[in-house]
């Protein structure tokens, strides 16, 4: 498992992200898609994931919308066109991140 801190830094790209790739989610398939990707070594918590996917709602990042599943109301979250872009935008800043990252605390790999 990885540090809070780190974690919270890359949290709104790593949603963007799931979401572009996979259309529409809830948050528990969130979650579990986030653990199976990792091989568990992120594991969002609801108190972190909830509040985040507020706000990208709240930014205009993400649309949400309620199905009835076997008689339990399940709210959907969908990124918008400039959600998608934004997904885009932080995954290539957070690539290069980890490449300076990289040469930062490596700096044999840079000659």
């Amino acid at each position: 498992m990885y540090s809070k801190e780190l974690l919270k830094g890359t949290l709104k790209t790593i949603i963007l992200k799931l979401l572009s790739a996979n259309g529409q989610m809830y948050g528990y398939e969130i979650t579990q898609k986030v653990k199976i990707l990792t091989n568990e070594k992120i594991q969002l918590t609801e108190g972190a994931l909830y509040p985040t996917l507020h706000r990208l709602e709240a930014d205009g990042l993400v649309t949400t919308h309620v199905e009835n599943i076997n008689g339990r109301k399940r709210k959907y979250y969908q990124v918008t066109e400039s959600g998608g872009q934004e997904a885009t935008i932080r995954s290539n800043e957070f690539t290069e991140f980890v490449q300076t990252m990289l040469h930062l605390l490596n700096p044999q790999l840079s000659k």
